[in-house]
C-alpha cells in the first residue's frame, strides 16, 4: 500500500476514533476563533452602522483605513499584538502574551475591520432606500442603527461567517503571539505546521480534514443565507 495511502487511512482513524489530542486541537480553536468573532461582531457591526450615518471631520479617511486594513496581513497584526503585549510593551504587566486570550486579541484585530467595512456598506445601502421614510418618521440616527442592522441581519450573518473563516484559518498571527504551546495555544492552523515539519503526517493530515470541513461548511451556510436573504427580497 502507497505511504500516502497509508496516511489518509491513519489520519481517517485519529477522527473516527475521535483522537484527545486531535479534538482537544479542534476544540481550542472553535473556541478561540468563535471568541474573536463574536467580539468583534459586538464592536464591528456598530463602528460600521456610525460611519455609515454620521458624517464627521475625517470619515473618509476612517472608511479608507477600514476598507485597507482588511487586507492587514497577518503577520503585521501579530507583531503589533506582540508588541502590546509583550513585557516591554503598554500591556505587558498582564502577562496575556503565549495565552488563548492573545490569540484572540489577534484574530480579533484581524477580524473587525472585515466586519464594519463591509457593515458599513451594506447600512449605506439601506439608508439610501429608506432615507424618506425615516426623515418622515422623524427618526434620530442613532434610532436608526438597529432598524438598520435588523434588516440587514441576513447579508451580516454572511460578513459574520466569512470573517470566522479568515479567524479559523489563521496561522502566522496566532502563532506570534500564542507560541504553539501544547495543550495550552496550539490551534489547527500552527499544529498543522508544527506536525508536518515533524513528520507527523496522519495528525497534520487529520486536522487539515476537519480544517477543510469547517472551510466547506462555512462556504454552505454562507449561500444557504444568501439564497434565503435573495428569496426575501423578491
Amino acid at each position: 500500500m502507497p505511504q500516502e495511502t497509508n496516511v489518509f487511512f491513519v489520519a481517517l482513524s485519529l477522527l473516527l476514533s475521535g483522537d484527545a489530542a486531535l479534538m482537544s486541537i479542534v476544540a481550542l480553536s472553535l473556541k478561540v476563533s468563535l471568541i474573536a468573532v463574536l467580539a468583534s461582531a459586538m464592536l464591528g457591526f456598530p463602528l460600521g452602522a456610525a460611519v455609515a450615518l454620521w458624517r464627521f471631520p475625517g470619515r473618509g479617511a476612517v472608511v479608507v483605513a477600514l476598507n485597507a486594513l482588511m487586507g492587514l496581513p497577518p503577520v503585521v497584526a501579530g507583531l503589533c499584538v506582540y508588541l502590546l503585549l509583550s513585557r516591554a510593551g503598554p500591556l505587558g504587566e498582564w502577562g496575556l502574551l503565549f495565552t488563548p486570550t492573545a490569540m484572540v486579541i489577534a484574530q480579533v484585530v484581524l477580524v473587525l475591520p472585515i466586519l464594519a467595512a463591509l457593515s458599513r456598506q451594506k447600512v449605506e445601502e439601506l439608508l439610501g432606500e429608506y432615507r424618506e421614510q425615516f426623515v418622515s418618521l422623524g427618526m434620530s440616527r442613532l434610532r436608526m442603527m438597529p432598524t438598520l442592522l435588523w434588516d440587514a441581519r441576513f447579508a451580516l450573518l454572511t460578513v459574520l461567517l466569512a470573517g470566522f473563516g479568515r479567524a479559523s484559518a489563521e496561522v502566522g498571527a496566532v502563532m506570534m503571539v500564542g507560541g504553539n504551546i501544547d495543550g495550552v495555544t496550539r490551534v489547527m492552523t500552527t499544529a498543522i505546521v508544527l506536525e508536518t515539519s515533524k513528520g507527523n503526517l496522519p495528525l497534520a493530515l487529520g486536522l487539515g480534514i476537519v480544517l477543510l470541513t469547517l472551510v466547506m461548511l462555512i462556504n454552505a451556510a454562507a449561500y444557504v443565507i444568501g439564497e434565503m436573504a435573495r428569496r426575501r427580497m423578491g
